[in-house]
């Protein structure tokens, strides 16, 4: 009889009072541009707009969205790409072009009939701040401005573009009690 497989340990921790502080969280807010990408913004010769997405990040929107958590994007810009990989990951909620995004989050929050206390949101320019003023969890990637840095409740060890969502996204499923179950699913354990 082969033997049955084991339930992974997963290897990623958290501080509790990090876990405690997000535990409510039933919505994420994510910018784009130096969170989702690097910050970068690349034109083409045809003045086509180019970005670089993380498929790290972008699994972990996937997986927030299994385990109950809704994602959510609310920029500042938009382009054709965004707009294909929000899609292709199948994030149903997100605005573009957008230069009130306390409006635009609330609006968004009404709708999933939800409230800032069950919100977090990652952000990393001025632009972001009110919305990290006003969720329950805040955090901004490893390279966000100074003055974002020193609001949020968690700075990932990531940069923007290059994994810092998904340490975001990490967090959140630790907090709600789902990773452990999902990575269990991912390399093939029943569940028990």
């Amino acid at each position: 009889m082969a033997p049955q497989p084991q339930g992974a340990r997963p290897v990623l921790t958290f501080d509790p009072e990090l876990l405690l502080a997000a535990q409510d969280v039933r919505v994420a807010f994510f910018d784009v541009d130096g969170v989702l990408t690097d910050g970068g913004i690349y034109f083409t010769d045809a003045g086509e707009t180019l970005k670089r997405f993380s498929v790290l990040d972008g699994y972990g929107l996937q997986m927030l969205r299994k385990a109950g958590i809704e994602p959510v994007v609310v920029t500042g810009r938009d382009s054709a790409p965004l707009r294909a990989r929000l899609q292709a990951l199948g994030v149903r909620h997100a605005r573009y072009g957008v230069m009130d995004k306390i409006a635009a989050s609330t609006e968004i929050l009404a709708a999933l009939g939800l409230d800032w206390a069950q919100a977090a949101a990652i952000g990393d320019d001025w632009p972001d701040l009110p919305v990290l003023r006003r969720v329950a969890f805040a955090a901004a990637p490893a390279n966000a401005h100074p003055e974002v840095a020193a609001i949020v409740r968690h700075v990932t060890r990531l940069r923007g573009g290059e994994g810092a969502a998904r340490e975001f996204c990490d967090l959140l499923l630790c907090a709600c009690g789902r990773y452990a179950g999902l990575l269990d699913a991912a390399i093939g354990v029943p569940d028990a």
